[in-house]
């Protein structure tokens, strides 16, 4: 028995270390090299419209701190994990990386000094950026300020802090690539795809996970946010974005409200750090992606609905209470005055299943991003105080 325990351990050792040797060997794209540059000025205009595609800000920089310098703290099933200092820094940031440094994290997921990088930095995602964005994105963080500070450790759990693990996490969840055009698409198309499947790592949070952080799938079809306790809703045809028009779903995008509805909790934050910012094209280019998604299969239904007579005792009150808290805004006939009070009758956040988004926004209420076509957006109140659980289920 002693010596099967042995190796049984000796094996939990040598295969991730092997694992890792054959990646360090074998890295796809890992000599793909830079291309000339004769406008750097262009390249760095370039490289901060990229890092706003990315949503780089947003993990990269605490609230009220400088700007990615870093020590956000990322919560995660497996403990904390902390963002790096990517400023151009020599000590604690990025300052003595190069180009072909910055490649290795983009694309293989790989710190300077070749170890793993967890995947809450999501290069799962961006491994299809481009060598030319990867470029223009880095030579733009070599234009901020250097900001002198220490990277925070990560809180993780045994044996999740142990880097080296990671390789087994890679072999079953992670294939290096950048992305490669559709030819039977056309090019509008194949830019939405790229955003959407790259930079702006939709499936980071549309996309269910399996009880190591791996994706589950690879269909957008939905999925709770792990520790945020919000559900991305699914973006496949038979959801929302299939059946809305496609300047409905550009608008949603880019302003964070349309005429049936808002974005609220995470979302709120990427379209107000993030996709409010990019061009009218880009954002035309990714809603043609997502309409053309597929769909992702029956719709699930919900289970557990009470039925007889004490459904209408909950319809009665929850009807009541609707009245008296709701129909201000959102109309008796639940039409709502959009984009101010957003409508409820077909809403599709409230018809999700679970229903997480519409419990959490009548707990802790809903607040849409200040926007360029949004600057001031109305904010539903939290009725955490004034409705109990059950109220708040009516």
């Amino acid at each position: 028995m002693k010596r099967i325990l042995l190796l049984a351990a000796a094996l939990l050792i040598a295969l991730p270390l092997a694992l890792a040797g054959y990646e360090i060997a074998s890295e796809p794209g890992s000599n793909e090299a830079s291309s000339p540059v004769t406008d750097k000025a262009a390249q760095v205009a370039r490289g901060e419209y990229l890092a706003k595609a990315g949503n780089c800000m947003a993990c990269h920089t605490v609230r009220g701190g400088d700007a990615y310098a870093g020590g956000r703290a990322i919560p995660t099933p497996f403990g904390t994990v902390y963002s790096s200092n990517i400023t151009p820094d020599n000590e604690t940031g990025i300052g003595d990386w190069t180009a072909d440094d910055f490649w290795r994290a983009i694309h293989n997921g790989r710190s300077k000094d070749g170890s793993f990088l967890y995947p809450a930095f999501p290069y799962p995602n961006y491994t299809k950026v481009t060598r030319a964005d990867a470029d223009a994105m880095f030579a733009y963080f070599r234009t901020l300020a250097p900001v002198r500070k220490p990277n925070r450790e990560n809180e993780l759990r045994f044996p999740y802090n142990q880097r080296i693990l990671l390789a087994f996490w890679r072999a079953l969840y992670f294939t290096p690539g950048s992305y490669q055009a559709d030819a039977n698409r056309p090019a509008e198309w194949n830019r939405g795809a790229y955003l959407v499947q790259g930079l702006g790592h939709c499936s980071a949070c549309h996309t269910g996970r399996t009880a190591l952080g791996g994706a589950s799938h690879e269909d957008l079809s939905g999925g709770m946010i792990p520790m945020l306790g919000w559900y991305a809703s699914s973006l496949a045809s038979d959801a929302g974005p299939g059946e809305w028009e496609l300047d409905e779903l550009s608008a949603l995008l880019k302003s964070g409200v349309f005429p049936r509805g808002a974005v609220f909790g995470p979302m709120a934050e990427v379209v107000g750090r993030s996709l409010q910012h990019l061009s009218e094209e880009d954002i035309h280019a990714m809603s043609t992606y997502l309409k053309s998604l597929p769909s992702a299969g029956p719709r699930r239904q919900e289970d557990g609905m009470l039925a007889g007579a004490d459904a209408d005792a909950l319809l009665r009150q929850g009807a009541k209470l609707y009245g008296t808290h709701c129909a201000e805004c959102h109309g008796d006939d639940g039409k709502g005055k959009p984009p101010a009070y957003p409508p409820l009758a077909g809403n599709v956040s409230l018809g999700a299943n679970p229903a997480v988004n519409a419990v959490r926004i009548v707990l802790n209420g809903g607040y849409p991003p200040s926007t360029h076509g949004n600057p001031r957006p109305y904010g539903m109140p939290p009725f955490s105080t004034a409705l109990s659980d059950a109220e708040v289920a009516a």
